[in-house]
């Protein structure tokens, strides 16, 4: 069903492909990325948004329980100081013809990353990286790793390929980290880009062609359709105080005629209930 709900601008920018968004609750802060500028983005509600360069693309920024921040570049993850000043590669992939997905962090701090093919590539991955920086590949042959989230209780891994135009699931077991039964979880009309989740196992969609935004129930039916003043939306997450607005970054690339929100980062007030995000163990 559609919303009477309305998002608004929170940072007026032109990103040409605005990535990523993650709440950071120790700071209070959205952390997200100007993937093709090059860019990490730091915004406080009510405050300015403050940008860090990089020397690659970069599709993701997510916290360290030690300070600083985990990247995921084209190349491979890294490490950033709290200060930006030094960077370490925690596992370095690169190949050309990829560029990084997303990114997200599991309950006992490992990250999870997927990657994008860019051209007729079809192989692309989804690796689970520990503290320590081993990787290890949970699935091979995807045509483009979009979004990643997990359920409230940490189980369900679900995530984006894009060709498929469907959201995808797996069984992940907490403790160790290990994946299967790759599934389908529900059909999207549309291009799925970014997802987050919600308390009540829901789970909300950036469709990139659509210039919406959706929520599907637990089941897989589409509970909520959310029209967004921003033609190419891609990616989303909850955040605020108390969790319950509800970011989403978008991109001017591939918009033939840009509005002023596009490129933006939206906010939709009182959306939901979203999940605190993990944050890296090294």
């Amino acid at each position: 069903m559609h919303t009477t709900a309305r998002a608004e601008q929170a940072v007026q920018a032109e990103a040409l492909f605005g990535h990523g968004p993650t709440w950071d609750a120790g700071t209070a802060s959205l952390l997200w990325t100007d993937l093709r500028s090059r860019t990490v983005h730091r915004y406080a509600p009510d405050d300015t948004d403050h940008s860090m360069e990089v020397p690659q693309q970069v599709s993701a920024a997510k916290p360290r329980s030690r300070g600083g921040l985990l990247l995921h570049f084209d190349e491979g993850i890294a490490l950033y100081d709290s200060d930006g000043e030094r960077r370490t590669w925690l596992t370095f992939w690169a190949r050309d013809g990829f560029r990084g997905g997303e990114t997200t962090v599991d309950a006992c701090g490992r990250a999870w990353a997927n990657t994008v093919p860019e051209g007729e590539h079809g192989d692309g991955w989804l690796v689970r990286v520990d503290a320590g920086g081993a990787a290890h590949v949970v699935l091979n042959g995807i045509s483009a790793g979009n979004g990643l989230a997990w359920s409230p209780d940490d189980t369900v891994l679900y995530f984006v390929d894009g060709a498929t135009r469907r959201v995808d699931a797996l069984t992940v077991d907490p403790v160790t980290g290990a994946a299967s039964e790759r599934r389908p979880a529900f059909e999207v009309d549309g291009e799925p880009a970014g997802l987050c989740t919600d308390v009540e196992g829901g789970v909300w969609v950036a469709v990139q062609d659509r210039g919406e935004v959706r929520r599907y129930a637990p089941d897989g039916r589409l509970d909520r359709t959310v029209p967004l003043p921003s033609q190419r939306p891609t990616g989303c997450c909850f955040g605020g105080e108390d969790l319950t607005d509800l970011y989403i970054t978008t991109a001017r690339e591939g918009v033939t005629d840009p509005a002023p929100a596009d490129g933006s980062v939206l906010v939709l007030p009182d959306a939901g209930t979203g999940l605190r995000s993990h944050t890296f163990a090294g």
